[in-house]
Formats: C-alpha cells, sequence, structure tokens
C-alpha cells in the first residue's frame, strides 16, 4: 500500500491528532480515575473532544462547554457508531474492577466492540493503558485480563499505544489510598508476603504525560510500552516512603499466613477499598510488575519521577482535601451495577416522614449537602458503621468511600455506600444506594418553603426482590426508626443552629458600636 502524498511525504509517520483542533479525539472512561484526570488535560491543550457515557447527564456536568457527550455503552455493538463517526484517536480506557461475574468475557466484548467499530468508522489509532507484568508467567485475572484487552484491540488491525503500568499514585488512586490508609491507621502492621513484591510504582502526572504525548508521536510508533517511575521498589518500601513524608514510622512485620482472601478482607476492614476491590490489587501485586523495555524513554519526553515526589504530589492535594477525581468514582467501581430488566420486584416500600423547622430552605438545604463523608449521617453513624462493615463482608462497597468535597455535591458523586442520582439546589436531594441488597434502594430529602418556616421531608424508598427483599426490609425496621428519625432531627437541629450563627454575625461588635461623649 502507498502511503506516500504528492510531495513525498511519508502520511503512515503523521498523527493526526498531533496539532490540537484539527482532530476529533474520543475519551471512554472519563468518569473513572484516570480518564477523568485527563479529561481536563486534553480540554485545556484545546483538543477537539467527544467523550462518550453510559449516563450522559452525569458527566456533561464535569465538562466544558466545548467538549461533545454521547450517550454510548461499549457492550451495546450499534451504540458505538455514532460515538465514533469522525473521530481521528480514540482513548480506551474501560476496564472492568469487578472481580465477581465473568468480568474477563465482559471485557472482552467491550473490546471487540469498540475496537470493530473504531475500524468502520475509519478511526487511525487506539490509545489503551493495561498493566504490567510479564506474558510468561501466570498472571492474576486482573492483569491477564489487561493484557488480552489490548491483544484484542490490536487484532482489529488498528495501531494501539498501549502503556502498561503498575500501580499508579496519585490523590484519590486506589493504590495510594491503600498506602495512606494503612500507615495512619496502623503503626504496627502484620504483613502478608505480597508487600514484598516489587513494583514501578508512576506518578499520576507522568502516566498523564504519557498518554498526552501519544497524541503527538507518529502513529507508525503506536506500540505496546512499558512505563514506570524512577523506582523499583516493593509495596512495605511504599508505605515507608509514605510514613518518612507524614514523620510516621510503621513497624511491619510479615507474616506467611494470610492468603490474599484474607489479606483482601483485612484491607476491606482497615482501608477506604473494599474486599472486592483490595483483592484485585492484592493479586496483581503478587507479580513482579517493573519495566522490562525502556522504549517509553526512548520515544516520548516523559521523565518520571520517584516514589517519594509521587507522595508528596498526592499527598499536597490529600491535605487540602482535593481530589479531581477517585477510584471510586467509576459507576464500575461499585459491583454493583446489575441490569434489572425482567427482575419482578414486589411492592415498593416507602417510608416518608416529615419535620418543620424555623430556618430558611437555603439554610437547610446546606445542611443536608454536608451529610456523609467525615461529617457523618447526623444520628446513629455507629449503626452506620456497622452496617458498612457487614456490607464489606458480603463483598459491598461499605460506608468508607467518603464523598469528594465536603459541602457540595453533584449528580455521580459518591456519599460513602451512596451515589447522588438527583441534586436540584435548595429542593431536592436523591441518593441511591450501592450497598449489596436483596433490591433497589434509595433515600430523598425534599425541602419545601412555609412562610417563616421550612418543611423538611425524608423519604427512604426500597424496591424488594421476592420474599428476602421483603424480610430483609422488616427485619430492619427498628434500627431504621432510631436512624431515620434521629437524622431528621439531626439536619433540622443543625439548620437551626446555624440560623443562630448567621444572626450572630449580623450584631454589631460592641466596642465598635458604642459611642463616647467628650
Amino acid at each position: 500500500m502507498n502511503t506516500s502524498d504528492k510531495t513525498g511525504a511519508n502520511t503512515s509517520l503523521v498523527n493526526p491528532a498531533a496539532i490540537p483542533g484539527t482532530s476529533l479525539i474520543l475519551l471512554t472512561g472519563a468518569s473513572g480515575y484516570i480518564g477523568g484526570r485527563l479529561l481536563p488535560s486534553l480540554e485545556e491543550q484545546g483538543y477537539r473532544l467527544r467523550c462518550l457515557a453510559r449516563h450522559p447527564n452525569i458527566l456533561r456536568q464535569k465538562v466544558s462547554s466545548t467538549t461533545e457527550v454521547v450517550a454510548g455503552d461499549v457492550l451495546d455493538r450499534q451504540s458505538l457508531d455514532n460515538a465514533l463517526r469522525g473521530v481521528d484517536v480514540a482513548y480506551y480506557m474501560v476496564h472492568s474492577m469487578s472481580s465477581t461475574g465473568s468480568f474477563e468475557e465482559t471485557d472482552r466484548k467491550a473490546a471487540r466492540n469498540f475496537s470493530e467499530a473504531a475500524k468502520a468508522a475509519g478511526v487511525k489509532g487506539l490509545i489503551y493503558v493495561g498493566g504490567l507484568g510479564s506474558d510468561e508467567e501466570e498472571l492474576s485475572t486482573h492483569l491477564r485480563s489487561r493484557h488480552e484487552v489490548g491483544n484484542i484491540l490490536r487484532e482489529s488491525g488498528l495501531p494501539v499505544c498501549e502503556f502498561r503500568a503498575s500501580a499508579v499514585i496519585g490523590s484519590g488512586s486506589a493504590s495510594f489510598e491503600l498506602i495512606r490508609a494503612l500507615v495512619e491507621r496502623l503503626p504496627i502492621m502484620l504483613t502478608p508476603r505480597w508487600v514484598k513484591g516489587k513494583a514501578q510504582p508512576i506518578g499520576i502526572d507522568d502516566l498523564l504525560d504519557y498518554l498526552m504525548e501519544a497524541l503527538r508521536i507518529p502513529i507508525a510508533s503506536y506500540r505496546i510500552y512499558e512505563v514506570g517511575g524512577a523506582d523499583k521498589v516493593s509495596y512495605a518500601e511504599m508505605m515507608r516512603a509514605y510514613g518518612r513524608q507524614r514523620g510516621l514510622t510503621p513497624l511491619i512485620i510479615p507474616v506467611p499466613v494470610l492468603t490474599p482472601w484474607l489479606s483482601a478482607l483485612w484491607l476491606g476492614l482497615i482501608t477506604p477499598l473494599y474486599a472486592r476491590i483490595g483483592r484485585a490489587i492484592i493479586e496483581s501485586i503478587v507479580h513482579v510488575t517493573v519495566v522490562r523495555d525502556n522504549t517509553a524513554l526512548t520515544n516520548f519526553s516523559v521523565r518520571p519521577m520517584g516514589i517519594d515526589e509521587a507522595i508528596r504530589r498526592a499527598l499536597a492535594h490529600e491535605e487540602t482535601h482535593f481530589a479531581a477525581t477517585r477510584w471510586s468514582d467509576s459507576l464500575s467501581s461499585s459491583g454493583t451495577q446489575k441490569s434489572w430488566g425482567g427482575v419482578r420486584f414486589g411492592t415498593r416500600i416507602v417510608d416518608s416522614r416529615a419535620l418543620t423547622v424555623e430556618a430558611r430552605p437555603e439554610v437547610v438545604f446546606r445542611c443536608i449537602e454536608r451529610i456523609g463523608g467525615d461529617h457523618g449521617w447526623y444520628a446513629c453513624d455507629w449503626l452506620w458503621r456497622l452496617r458498612g462493615s457487614i456490607d464489606l463482608l458480603q463483598g459491598g462497597v461499605g460506608m468508607r468511600r467518603g464523598r469528594p468535597s465536603p459541602t457540595t455535591l453533584r449528580v455521580g458523586d459518591t456519599v460513602d455506600s451512596f451515589r447522588v442520582e438527583a441534586i436540584e439546589p435548595n429542593r431536592l436531594l436523591r441518593l441511591k444506594s450501592e450497598m449489596n441488597l436483596p433490591g433497589r434502594a434509595w433515600l430523598e430529602f425534599e425541602v419545601t418553603a412555609e412562610d417563616s418556616s421550612t418543611q423538611i421531608r425524608q423519604t427512604a424508598i426500597f424496591d424488594p426482590v421476592g420474599l428476602k427483599g421483603q424480610l430483609y426490609w422488616y427485619s430492619l425496621y427498628v434500627p431504621h426508626e432510631f436512624v431515620f428519625n434521629g437524622m431528621l432531627r439531626g439536619i433540622a437541629q443543625a439548620a437551626l443552629q446555624e440560623m443562630k450563627d448567621l444572626d450572630m454575625s449580623k450584631i454589631p461588635n460592641r466596642q465598635t458600636a458604642t459611642t463616647h461623649s467628650g
């Protein structure tokens, strides 16, 4: 095939995305950790950007006005045709975080659908993030799936720039959250053998630089690139590196008896990660994940930082309670994205109660919007934690995912075991539970102005599946009475206190208000 144009230039070396604004880029996985960080970088550099999302209404709140968001699902082949039309280069940032069910088959189908649709649409190249690890050894199911997805993308015949990376260190990443929680909470750790396995962690900033530069290197240079930070370290050494910057000296005592399953359960109880995610990380950690091929240092200008600098940058964000994206942001991270099609629900159960408070609606709603995370649930926090621990033991998300911001919420944000499904400022907040439940559950708050007061209506909604679902709900009838009544009263009291604080702030300082006669 002749790839030369009339000037004699070899067009196979030209990347159509090399100049921002001249080509269309498709980003998948923009609601995930890495994709969510990549999104603003692409926007800031002026790329024409289109994002594929299963829930466009959630993502539209996070993109600029110049970014297009289209509905689509990598498991629905036909939905991809419109999304890929006119695209030059596409980022494939899709991977199941679930360790339940046939996630490998799901990933195969998704990769095959996407690569076939991209080929048919005339896409010039794909960019993908996989995982480090030698194909010559028996890899964990998650690492094996990452490699297999890359192979499926290449089988389409399209050039694929695949970055194989080890642990990603950045504020909000799963690996960093694991390290931070262990060192902060446990001065003495009995750790299994997996903490000794060598890895080559990469800072999120360096990984993003690689992903951005992939738009500028020639398409002909697309291949598998192994990328990592400047240091080859074990997880034990990462924990000590974190401790040095926080003035902590964790005592790490290795023991041989903890299996990956027990280790994952232990992580679920100690860290914000739940057991399912912890197990996926541990099964990958037991393999050596270091760079064996340094070609990336030749073909890219990126010079990766070491573990100390990566942790320092991550802490700079953590210390200000800010993270642009977190590992739990992705909808797939909950593992509860069940298809309820065809499921016969029982009679919907609605538990609604209301209370009137002498406070303005915007004040009341501010108190509601602060719910969860470090602030807590206004009442019976120990019961919430107990329920979260039970959910963790069942492989669920538990109550420790927290929330992105301590004061404001957006559709799609996590709030401990919930996710924001709808929010209307000063009027409504609806949270959908992502716990492991025999049915679907929501918690809703409505605020209504009534003359000089405000009514707060709190509604718990549950769609039980079969007898098991109904037994589950009614077995919690008494705890719900304490929790829901206490929560409603707590919100009202917080609103009253905020109104008092506002009134006090309007009273002039006595010294400045007093006049003295001569």
